[in-house]
């Protein structure tokens, strides 16, 4: 005798009906917004941690960089106040929070509106409350006033990371990467400035010259600005295009160089990154407690320069009482793990 069918629960229209999660095509999801599992790595575990033991980044997911030695430079302490100036998914924040317990306070910078309340949720989530981590919608030139707003003279712990987020890269409207496609946009906060468009479209050939081979040391700077200056480029894709079209005789891999760096400088100017890191570092040791530390991370030469000379110039007005004497650089070990970690650089300082 067979089983009796189970009885159909009765109808309830307060309940919410299922919702199926959108197909994709093909076996395995390709865009970005259908990547699933990665952006929501605390349901697919599994699958997160597949992506990163291949030494790839997952979708919209951020990987730290020279976390150990960033704790070991600061070495942050109970009570103490720390700064991140530059917030993006939270993980050096992450790790230095517990360090100060109990009685310290971190404050969280970040300019991105998208991704800000994202990662004030996730930490808010992990049990850092009000009392302990507050975020701040600000540009890191805006260190200062931040302090000020929040009642605090000056900081023990500041850190700035200056690398573009991997969740700003991954996401293709933000216009940051030419790995996929997306409209030419690279603004940190898209509710401001001008997009990359925009900017493309008004320089001059020989201002552009200039900021290729200042901003990225490019090169064919001076064959690209022409062809590139006061064009209507609408999409990364396009941009990318034009650069490859004006270099034919160029090599794959140095021509694949080539259109990361154009993308790079003028993402630099665009957001006015140097301007920004200038201000961060005239004001940093008016910013820093007696005996403070201050940590940057930096991924291109021009930003290296840029720290290296601030930190030697303080050192010898005695603003600081050390200096990194030798650039740091992530382990063998993390740059195999992590690709995008390779052309990091790490400078410290500590104040007198």
């Amino acid at each position: 005798m067979s089983e009796a069918t189970p009885p159909i629960p009765p109808y309830d229209p307060a309940a919410k009906p299922h919702k199926r999660r959108p197909r994709y095509r093909g076996s395995h999801p390709r865009r970005f917004e259908e990547k699933y599992k990665e952006h929501d790595p605390k349901r697919y575990a599994e699958t997160v941690a597949k992506v990163m033991a291949s030494g790839k980044t997952p979708a919209g997911m951020h990987r730290s960089i020279m976390v150990a030695e960033i704790l070991e430079v600061l070495a942050p302490q109970p009570g103490e106040i720390a700064v991140d100036c530059t917030l993006g998914y939270g993980g050096h924040t992450q790790e230095i929070l517990p360090k100060l317990a109990p009685g310290g306070r971190l404050l969280g910078l970040d300019a991105d509106p998208i991704e800000l309340p994202k990662t004030e949720a996730r930490l808010r989530a992990l049990g850092f409350g009000p009392d302990v981590f507050t975020t701040h919608r600000s540009n890191f030139a805006g260190l200062p006033q931040v302090l000020a707003g929040a009642g605090l003279t000056g900081a023990d712990v500041i850190l700035a990371d200056l690398g573009v987020s991997s969740m700003q890269i991954d996401d293709p409207t933000r216009g940051f990467s030419v790995k996929l496609d997306g409209p030419l946009d690279m603004r940190m906060n898209p509710q401001r400035g001008q997009s990359a468009t925009d900017y493309l479209r008004r320089i001059k050939p020989d201002v552009l010259a200039e900021v290729l081979a200042d901003n990225s040391d490019e090169p064919h700077a001076a064959q690209l600005a022409p062809q590139l200056a006061g064009k209507d480029f609408r999409t990364t894709m396009e941009l990318a295009e034009a650069i490859r079209a004006t270099l034919p005789r160029v090599g794959k891999d140095e021509l694949a160089l080539t259109v990361r760096r154009v993308f790079q400088a003028v993402r630099v100017e665009v957001n006015d990154e140097f301007s920004a890191l200038e201000t961060l570092l005239r004001h940093l040791p008016q910013c820093l407690r007696a005996g403070g530390r201050i940590a940057i991370l930096t991924f291109h030469s021009g930003e290296d320069r840029r720290v290296k000379k601030a930190f030697e110039a303080g050192f010898r007005d005695g603003f600081y009482a050390e200096i990194a004497r030798e650039v740091l650089r992530p382990s063998p070990a993390e740059r195999n793990g992590n690709p995008r970690s390779a052309p990091a650089k790490l400078r410290w300082a500590k104040r007198a």
